[in-house]
């Protein structure tokens, strides 16, 4: 299926690894071309160059950190002013942290990188999609916000902060061609989920290898997907045939959601 952003123009946040990386992978098969970024050089000049390889489509690198005003003015910059697809992905694990030890500093620090970053980046790319009448935005998060868990309020409080932002700009966008979505995944096989898991079974003194069968044990798909599985998801969110799809948290996580909404 041709989504039908071939020569597009995106910027992809967190791309050296992850599902940064695949979101990347996935746009670029797809012929659009990449301002990739993320804090590490060496490894996001490989997989910058892996990319321009594969599929052959422009990519330049930009090392800088998302979450601070002078990454985000070197990732514009380094877009040359025009972004058609901007993919928002803070790059920030999160890390539980009982609700009474949150100090007021953590609180606003959270609120920094999982929402006024992206906040500020969308506000920077919608006026020139709304002039193009084409624009696609994808914040990435996690299926959590649907159900959020106990020792990370301060991560899910500031994503949901972002949703319901969302939602509110979709509406003064959609008129444009220009969307906004959520993708919000589960448990997906990546370098933050192991560490993340790591870390629970140390908290737990227990192995990682039973943390990982009580995980897949309350995941009805019976695995941890690949990164290519949202990659290509947030692809087709992209595309031109998605036009009629905003303000959407589309939860992609095997079944762990059993909620309707």
């Amino acid at each position: 299926m041709d989504l039908g952003i071939k020569g597009r123009r995106a910027i992809v946040s967190a791309a050296s690894r992850g599902l940064g990386l695949a979101c990347a992978r996935s746009l670029a098969a797809e012929g659009v071309s990449l301002t990739l970024n993320a804090r590490s050089s060496e490894a996001l000049e490989e997989s910058g160059a892996a990319i321009r390889e594969e599929f052959g489509v422009d990519v330049v690198c930009v090392a800088a950190d998302f979450n601070s005003s002078e990454g985000r003015a070197a990732i514009l910059d380094a877009s040359g002013g025009e972004c058609d697809i901007l993919i928002n992905n803070p790059g920030v694990r999160q890390v539980p942290t009982p609700f009474a030890e949150i100090s007021t500093a953590e609180w606003r620090q959270w609120l920094d990188d999982h929402f006024l970053s992206s906040v500020e980046m969308m506000q920077a790319v919608a006026p020139g999609m709304q002039e193009r009448k084409f624009g696609r935005i994808v914040n990435m998060s996690v299926s959590f916000i649907k159900f959020p868990q106990s020792g990370f309020a301060h991560s899910h409080a500031a994503r949901l902060a972002l949703s319901g932002a969302t939602a509110a700009v979709a509406r003064d966008l959609i008129p444009h061609n220009v969307t906004v979505n959520t993708v919000c995944p589960g448990l997906f096989d990546t370098d933050a989920l192991r560490t993340n898991l790591h870390g629970h079974a140390k908290r737990g003194n227990t192995t990682y290898e039973a943390i990982v069968e009580n995980r897949l044990q309350n995941c009805p798909a019976g695995r941890f997907a690949d990164p290519s599985e949202c990659g290509d998801l947030v692809a087709y969110v992209c595309s031109a045939q998605a036009g009629f799809m905003t303000g959407q948290n589309i939860v992609n996580d095997g079944g762990v959601h059993q909620g309707l909404f």
